[in-house]
């Protein structure tokens, strides 16, 4: 095999890996590691900057939260208030519009009370007509003697105050 021919280089080799591996770590240490490190920094005071921001963001935002909620609960306040003045208003004019038609039903019904007291009055009064109008035919005919109106009306009368 052609790799173990070289064995007599190999240490060679190993001298020349670990001075190139020294230098390459070197470079990397003095060149390249300050600057990976410098971005890192940079990235995280970045990163740091962003997460102060988003808390003061989120400090805002909970502050116009509390805000908005505060004009909802105010808005519905202000919402009831103007229901419980139309429901009171409504309440005082439906009462209103109840004592006026009490009170016209009570007019009518002293009217209507009136009518029926003149009415009845009215039929006593023809009811004793033809009460003395029944007696003179009744007696006519029952005894055929003729009464004068006079003497039924006082005999219907008599009749009507004894039974009262």
């Amino acid at each position: 095999m052609p790799q173990l021919e070289q064995i007599h280089t190999f240490l060679g080799q190993i001298f020349w890996l670990v001075i190139t591996f020294g230098f390459l770590y070197l470079v990397l240490w003095k060149a390249a590691l300050p600057r990976v490190s410098s971005i890192l920094l940079e990235r995280q005071e970045r990163i740091d900057e962003d997460i102060r921001k988003a808390e003061e963001f989120r400090k805002e935002a909970d502050e116009a939260v509390a805000a908005y909620e505060k004009l909802i609960a105010d808005a519905r306040s202000d919402a009831q208030d103007l229901i419980r003045a139309a429901n009171e208003k409504l309440a005082a004019d439906a009462a209103a519009r109840q004592d006026a038609l009490t009170d016209k039903i009570k007019a009518d019904v002293a009217d209507a009370e009136s009518r029926i007291h003149k009415a009845r009055v009215e039929a006593i009064e023809n009811i004793q007509s033809v009460s003395v109008e029944v007696a003179q035919a009744a007696t006519s005919r029952l005894i055929e003697t003729e009464v004068g109106a006079e003497d039924a009306q006082a005999a219907v009368t008599a009749a009507i105050q004894g039974r009262s």
